[in-house]
């Protein structure tokens, strides 16, 4: 029996897209070759780039306007890449503060151009978003950076931040997919694929058209916008594999309902298991309530030293990665689109069941 894998990336794999995976893997499409020693520059491979982007931009409603562009380099890459493309050394640019990411996304801006930190949620321990209105744009301002959700807080934006006149860029790693989304609001988004688009090694970059042409000299070819949009992602051998794997997602997405349905079965995972934190006085969550994010629930124990106990015990029900992140401690269940509903009633009852034989 497969165990319930809460990792918050690499994460969970559709089992369905495993198992075509498996069938295709030493024999795709009959060429006596995997997939993975296809020429990238083949007609058989362009023919999955092809319909990967095709399916993506249905997916989410992308508009002809924008570039759909398959990278490497994970959102760390394009921590460098978005200032560095958008920005030139003398240009300030906007940052919104909200947790690990963002900070480190706008530390990396900070050896780029100069940087205004237009709302900081430190002071909260990154347990809140800032409203609406109280965000410090700088007028005439290169762009706007802001992370919708914050995979290692669980903190989440209830909102897209109104940027008129100036560019929103968004790190969407941890929620593209997850929902609809209008792109529109946005100049450029970037996730990384581990989350809900794929395996590791492939990163996606959604740009509009006029953002293209910007980068300052000196910028590496692999991580030009304009280079890649020209050669369609093609400037060195992309990641054909994770390529390949993301778009065996986008038809997986398909066959589920598309966004809307994702965005139900994602709605009633998260409330599931914040209505079981909550109700407990064992286990707390201590992120505001309006901007819990969906897709990664922290929560800690009463007393920390059954952390140890309450992960092997997990592990032995078939409850998989609720270890939290190094950087916080406590528990985290990651409940991206391939976690099924079972897996949060199972994490649930397990949970429930263990603080009756500790609390």
């Amino acid at each position: 029996m497969r165990a319930f894998n809460f990792a918050a990336g690499p994460a969970m794999l559709p089992l369905e897209v495993l198992d075509q995976v498996r069938a295709e893997l030493t024999d795709w499409r009959g060429s006596g070759s995997s997939v993975m020693e296809i020429s990238h520059r083949s007609n058989a491979f362009l023919e999955v780039a092809e319909a990967a982007e095709r399916d993506l931009r249905a997916l989410l409603g992308i508009p002809t306007d924008y570039r759909v562009l398959f990278m490497q380099g994970g959102a760390r890459a394009q921590f460098a890449a978005v200032p560095l493309n958008l920005a030139g050394p003398e240009a300030c640019v906007d940052y919104l503060n909200t947790g690990v990411w963002s900070k480190l996304a706008l530390a990396e801006a900070e050896r780029y151009c100069r940087v205004n930190v237009a709302a900081d949620e430190s002071a909260s321990l990154y347990c809140t978003v800032p409203q609406p209105d109280d965000l410090q744009l700088t007028a005439g301002a290169a762009y706007v950076h802001y992370t919708p959700n914050e995979t290692i807080g669980g903190v989440e934006f209830p909102y897209t931040p109104a940027t008129p006149g100036t560019p929103l860029v968004a790190d969407m790693s941890s929620t593209l997919l997850s929902r609809p989304f209008d792109v529109t609001r946005c100049g450029l988004i970037y996730a990384s694929a581990q989350k809900n688009i794929g395996p590791a090694g492939l990163t996606v970059v959604i740009v509009r058209d006029e953002l293209l042409g910007r980068a300052r000299p000196g910028t590496p070819g692999v991580w030009n916008y304009q280079a890649l949009a020209q050669q369609n992602s093609m400037v060195n051998t992309p990641p054909t594999f994770a390529w390949y794997v993301a778009g065996l997602v986008f038809k997986w997405l398909q066959g589920q309902g598309g966004l809307a349905a994702m965005a139900e079965r994602n709605r009633a995972k998260a409330q599931l298991l914040y209505a079981s934190i909550d109700a407990s006085g064992f286990y707390r969550n201590t992120v505001a309530r309006h901007c819990r994010s969906w897709m990664n629930v922290p929560f800690k124990l009463a007393d920390p030293a059954l952390d140890a106990a309450f992960v092997h015990a997990a592990e032995a029900a078939g409850l998989t990665q609720l270890r939290g992140h190094r950087l916080v401690g406590g528990m985290r269940a990651s409940l991206y689109n391939a976690v099924p509903l079972a897996a949060v009633q199972a994490l649930t009852a397990f949970m429930q069941e263990f603080e009756r034989r500790h609390g």
